[in-house]
């Protein structure tokens, strides 16, 4: 397996720059024997009672900051996790990389560069991180997007259901959802479960072939709890579907299931869900369009085939979806349609 096999070509003008006027008005497109061509308004007709929909409670944090060093060089700091109350590790971009022992000046605040992990380095702050984002952080927008964040990003760049603070980027799949859609898909008897997983700004580098020969993808926080165990027995003893909304709820899932039982999980994630994977939990999922040559990519092709994922995307270019964060939906069935 190559990582350009899963190239495509996507027009700049595809692109979703910013989402649509309001949430439900995607379009979505349905990937199972056939292509169909819906809008995201009508997916609860592709549900049916005692259906699961695992969403991602992860919330978007403000992280991406602006500063100088001490020295009075400018700095752009994207913080990838905050590890501690006080402490975190981050991108930073600088004309010269600053060294470990050095200070940091953000809105006044001075930051240690304390150490170094990898192409990361590790930040001491004077008061909480997400104090200090909340005060002077940016919403980090995907870079494709080619803009500075606006206001409107600030909520149009969160699920309606974020709860838990932590993530660098938003669980995309997610942000089609209003309150009334998910009013309306529990009124038809579906059932609701949260998992948090918090995507960091690793989903966005590009792939190295040394990690799909690894098998290694850049590691995520995740937990699933007693009760999204308890909700995916009970949709599978009830006759109902695991639906995932977005592929970080599929990475979540499947990483409690590692060893071959779902279970309660609180920890790190490298799993990296490539064709030929055996899904244990997940039997359809909602996502957005991914770039190319993507981890991501990589994961829908596992679940629904390679040949038939690569048709849908030539398919959505030819009739001019709209791709990736604040673009349009697909709804996509196993591949192999067997559950464990």
């Amino acid at each position: 397996m190559r990582i350009s096999d899963f190239n495509y070509e996507l027009p700049e003008e595809l692109i979703a720059r910013y989402p649509a006027a309001k949430r439900r008005e995607s379009r979505l497109l349905e990937v199972g024997a056939d292509l169909r061509d819906r809008s995201f308004a009508e997916f609860a007709q592709l549900l049916r009672a005692n259906d699961l929909l695992v969403f991602n409670d992860t919330r978007v944090i403000p992280a991406r900051l602006h500063g100088h060093k001490e020295s009075g060089g400018r700095v752009e700091i994207l913080i990838e996790r905050v590890t501690a109350d006080t402490g975190a590790i981050a991108h930073i971009r600088a004309s010269k990389s600053p060294r470990p022992g050095s200070c940091l000046v953000i809105d006044g605040e001075r930051v240690d560069v304390t150490g170094r992990e990898g192409g990361l380095f590790a930040l001491q702050f004077p008061l909480p991180v997400l104090e200090l984002l909340e005060r002077c952080g940016e919403m980090p927008l995907p870079p494709y997007l080619e803009r500075p964040a606006e206001d409107t990003d600030n909520s149009r760049y969160q699920t309606v259901y974020a709860r838990d603070p932590g993530a660098v980027a938003a669980p995309t799949a997610g942000l089609h959802f209003d309150q009334a859609m998910l009013d309306e898909t529990r009124e038809l008897g579906i059932r609701h479960a949260f998992v948090t997983l918090h995507v960091g700004a690793g989903t966005f580098q590009a792939l190295r072939e040394e990690q799909v020969a690894a098998n290694k993808l850049h590691s995520e926080q995740v937990e699933v709890t007693q009760s999204v165990c308890d909700a995916v027995a009970a949709a599978r003893r009830d006759g109902g579907r695991v639906i995932a909304v977005g592929t970080t709820s599929v990475r979540a899932l499947e990483s409690a299931a590692a060893g071959g039982e779902l279970l309660p999980f609180r920890g790190e994630t490298d799993l990296f869900i490539v064709p030929g994977y055996s899904f244990r939990c997940v039997d359809a999922m909602l996502t957005n369009f991914h770039l190319p040559e993507s981890s991501l990519l990589m994961l829908v092709a596992a679940f629904s085939g390679k040949e038939r994922i690569m048709q849908a995307y030539k398919h959505a270019v030819g009739e001019k979806y709209r791709f990736f964060s604040y673009g349009d939906a697909m709804f996509l069935t196993r591949a192999d349609t067997s559950c464990e």
